[in-house]
């Protein structure tokens, strides 16, 4: 029965290490003394890249093409924020 405790209790804590073993670096910048998650700025980043596609699209007068709009633009934001982060972080 000690046996038993003694290799659950060794399972256990090599399980922990494990799962903090991904915890060693965490991608963040340093702005102005306070540190911002990566993906927060690929988030925005992907926001203003998304205004510029509406803009580039209302100066060629084809917005009104696209259908579901509020569909449309926050997919596309999602679209450059995920597609920098895997070039800058993957």
């Amino acid at each position: 029965m000690k046996l038993l405790r003694r290799s659950t209790a060794s399972f256990g804590a090599l399980a922990a290490l494990a799962a903090l073993a991904g915890c060693g670096h965490s991608p963040t910048f340093n702005i102005l003394g306070s540190f911002f998650p990566a993906w927060l700025i690929c988030m925005i980043a992907g926001i203003v890249l998304a205004a510029i596609v509406n803009g580039i699209l209302a100066h060629y007068k084809l917005e009104k093409e696209i259908a579901w709009t509020i569909v449309t633009y926050p997919c596309l934001a999602a679209f450059f924020a995920f597609t920098l982060w895997l070039i800058f972080f993957s």
